[in-house]
């Protein structure tokens, strides 16, 4: 029996108005000038004001950094870099979605990590040379969706090879996250739905990897059963906080679940996001019915327990997530989106080159992933 580590180091604050303790956990963590990091919407919406004013009334100078894209782009970071440097912070609160977040690691990273950032790729084993030298980082989603504000990943479109590319380490997890329902009450309708998506595929895709962690394992489902029952509800009616919350938990479970693994379905997923400029858990969504179909053969009683969870009305797991899908108000297929058959090939190649399908419960081959892009059309 291999020997195998399971940890869940990250403090997690949750509850209607728990951004309002953000001042204190700076202070628990010795931290003293703070980079808030965000993307543009999150300032317009109001949500980067009203953190900064928690800061300044808790006696902590702070700069707002809001230069993210919706894909992170390399000079996201380095711009980041700057500004954590020219405003002399010393911790990093990352406010927003899966992007900012991603943003604020890497950020927190490049401070002290004078490599490229392809040499810190997960794929080619950049971890070992990510030292614990790391900045406090403090989470705040405004989404729920990547739960990347418990994860230990950031994702970034490399300029030296054009690939979303993960680059992960335990010491890139956050010290806190704050899990603030009233903060995801703006999103709208379609964006609710397609991280809520997100989150669903990350407990998927955990539960059905390959590898021994029950612990992640029980939490992929139990995320998976507040993603089908509160989902809905989150996208129809937005201001219910119990179903924005139900959801926020389920983001953190599927983030905190897939230290175990991913699948091929994000493969497919990263090369669509930055080839194609989609909504990272909206590709997931389009994707995720032909991979479960996919992988059936390889994990069927696994499968089963999810179709269960999902839809005890519908024939197979697939039709229960095209239903779901349907249900959100999301499209039924890459090609809604913009994807052409003519696209597969360079999908194909970017798919294989992504280190998320090495932990699928099956094999994949160049071949598997055309057939899978051409079934998600």
């Amino acid at each position: 029996m291999s020997i195998v580590t399971w940890g869940f180091p990250t403090t997690i604050v949750f509850g209607n108005g728990s951004v309002a303790t953000l001042g204190d956990h700076i202070k628990r963590l010795g931290g003293s000038r703070a980079l808030v990091v965000c993307d543009p919407g999150v300032a317009k919406a109001g949500i980067a004001g009203r953190v900064r004013k928690v800061l300044e009334d808790a006696g902590i100078p702070v700069m707002v950094f809001d230069r993210v894209d919706p894909n992170p782009v390399e000079p996201n970071i380095t711009e980041g870099v700057a500004a954590f440097r020219s405003h002399a912070a010393d911790i990093i609160i990352s406010v927003g979605g899966g992007a900012p977040l991603d943003v604020g690691k890497l950020v927190a990273l490049k401070v002290t990590h004078d490599k490229p950032l392809e040499a810190y790729d997960d794929a080619t084993g950049g971890d070992r040379f990510i030292g614990p030298n790391i900045p406090p980082i403090i989470t705040v989603p405004t989404t729920a969706g990547t739960g990347s504000e418990v994860g230990r990943a950031g994702v970034v479109t490399l300029e030296a090879t054009g690939r979303k590319t993960v680059i992960f380490s335990p010491y890139l997890m956050a010290k806190v996250a704050i899990l603030d329902p009233e903060l995801t009450v703006s999103m709208p309708a379609r964006v609710t739905a397609a991280t809520g998506f997100d989150a669903l595929t990350h407990c998927v895709e955990a539960y059905l990897a390959q590898g021994d962690h029950p612990m992640a394992d029980g939490i992929a489902l139990a995320g998976i059963e507040l993603c089908t029952k509160n989902l809905p509800r989150a996208v129809e009616a937005g201001a219910d906080l119990v179903a924005r919350g139900a959801m926020m938990k389920a983001a953190m479970m599927g983030a905190v679940a897939f230290q175990k693994g991913l699948g091929v379905c994000h493969s497919l997923a990263h090369p669509l996001s930055s080839e194609k400029n989609l909504h990272h858990g909206l590709a997931n969504a389009l994707c995720l019915p032909a991979v479960c179909d996919f992988n059936d053969a390889a994990v069927p009683e696994r499968i089963e327990r999810i179709r269960r969870i999902v839809d005890l009305t519908a024939t197979s797991l697939s039709n229960g997530l095209r239903a779901l899908r349907e249900k959100i108000g999301l499209p039924s297929g890459l090609s809604a989106e913009g994807v052409t058959k003519g696209d597969i090939p360079r999908l194909a190649d970017k798919a294989m080159e992504d280190a998320c399908k090495a932990l699928n419960p099956r094999s994949v081959s160049r071949s598997d992933i055309v057939k899978l892009y051409e079934l998600s059309l």
